[in-house]
């Protein structure tokens, strides 16, 4: 039986086209399709158009496509232009270099609860093996023994799992693997646009959601992803994002002023 909760899947991507060929893989792959799959497109090339007009042609998955120009790292632009589209109950937020396990989707939504939001865990493939890698075809034990993919308490669904419950804690958030409530977003107000740059958009994101009352589940065993490792990204604007974030923290802010919407200081 379908949840009545809308769901919607939000997978961030940026000129990784391969990567994101086995992402998409795996979100077809899903036991409980999304109600709405946007691909929140940071300033991808012609190609990645492509890869996703072939895939929904070849599977007949129904997706949008949301695509902003490229001027550096904007993901927390994006991803607002993909909530401020969409008409669900419930956000699941992917990184177009990590693969859903098959049931990714189906273990959000019943780890979703009131006042919480939901932080999955993932394990990653070491970047020389991710060309041989793809979703349903890979044995992850014979990988992990084989050390072509590490973290094994957080990338298989084991039989049975546990989360904790956390209010406070800044370590380990990352929007690449998240559960969050569209109310719980709209009164933050989304994604802080204010971020130059890499780095720390999810965890000002995932602290505001503390200061507005909520608490952190994180799962082990659970909404397993599987991150295809890559070259690092510049972090030339991190130190001015600990800033920002620092700030943010200090005055126990809830809602920022760049996000879903736009308001004066």
């Amino acid at each position: 039986m379908v949840s009545p909760v809308r769901v919607a899947l939000v997978v961030s991507t940026y000129n990784r086209p391969g990567q994101l060929v086995k992402v998409l893989a795996g979100v077809s792959q899903q036991s409980r399709v999304p109600d709405e799959t946007i691909i929140a497109d940071d300033g991808s090339t012609e190609l990645t158009r492509k890869v996703i007009s072939k895939w929904k042609e070849s599977t007949g998955y129904n997706a949008t496509h949301v695509w902003q120009p490229d001027e550096g790292f904007r993901a927390a632009k994006i991803r607002n232009e993909a909530i401020r589209i969409s008409d669900v109950d419930y956000y699941i937020f992917l990184d177009g270099d990590c693969v859903p396990h098959y049931r990714f989707v189906e273990d959000h939504i019943k780890l979703s609860e009131e006042n919480v939001w939901v932080q999955g865990r993932r394990a990653f493939v070491e970047q020389k093996d991710v060309p041989a890698y793809f979703p349903g075809e890979t044995n992850f034990l014979k990988w992990w023994i084989l050390g072509r993919i590490s973290g094994l308490p957080k990338g298989v669904r084991w039989p049975g799992f546990f989360w904790k419950s956390i209010d406070q804690e800044t370590d380990r958030i990352i929007s690449c693997n998240m559960g969050v409530w569209a109310r719980d977003l709209e009164r933050v107000n989304g994604f802080d646009e204010g971020y130059q740059g890499w780095g720390l958009e999810d965890s000002d994101l995932g602290i505001r959601l503390y200061n507005a009352g909520l608490h952190r589940k994180i799962v082990y065993g659970r909404a397993v992803i599987h991150h295809l490792n890559h070259p690092e990204l510049s972090r030339d604007e991190l130190s001015l994002n600990q800033l920002k974030l620092d700030q943010m923290i200090q005055k126990r802010e809830v809602r920022c002023h760049k996000g879903l919407v736009h308001t004066s200081d």
